[in-house]
């Protein structure tokens, strides 16, 4: 029944978003942006919990997982989670130093710490467990 009602959570989420003119606006907790060097060293001194979603434009796993990514970070108990976004075609440097080895790559650290690394994910359950892993 869990299973159930977080999924329902999520598509009701996803919807309300959509009509309310888009996801998450820039400055919200929940609004991914793209990987900056200082503001990701910056949340690791913080001790925050952060995700790094490594992802391709012609991704259909990654087109899958940004909406559920959006709608979980919106969600109160993951107000203090940051989400940076790496381009897996342009970022190449960066993607090698995370160590991933494909596009669809979320990885999950507290401060310096990675706890969790996910490929290829596209469970709105799932993804939400590997988030709650930081909290």
């Amino acid at each position: 029944m869990t299973t159930r009602r977080h999924g329902l959570f999520l598509a009701v989420a996803l919807l309300s978003a959509l009509l309310s003119g888009g996801l998450p606006k820039a400055g919200s907790a929940a609004e991914p942006v793209a990987f900056d060097a200082k503001a990701f060293e910056a949340a690791q001194d913080e001790g925050r919990p952060i995700l790094v979603q490594i992802s391709a434009p012609w991704c259909p796993i990654c087109r899958t997982q940004k909406p559920i990514v959006a709608a979980l970070s919106a969600e109160p108990r993951f107000k203090a989670l940051a989400v940076f976004t790496l381009d897996f075609d342009t970022q190449r440097d960066l993607v090698r130093r995370f160590g991933a080895q494909m596009q669809s790559t979320l990885i999950l650290y507290k401060g310096r710490t990675e706890i969790a690394r996910s490929v290829g994910e596209t469970q709105p359950e799932w993804i939400e467990q590997l988030l709650e892993k930081a909290l």
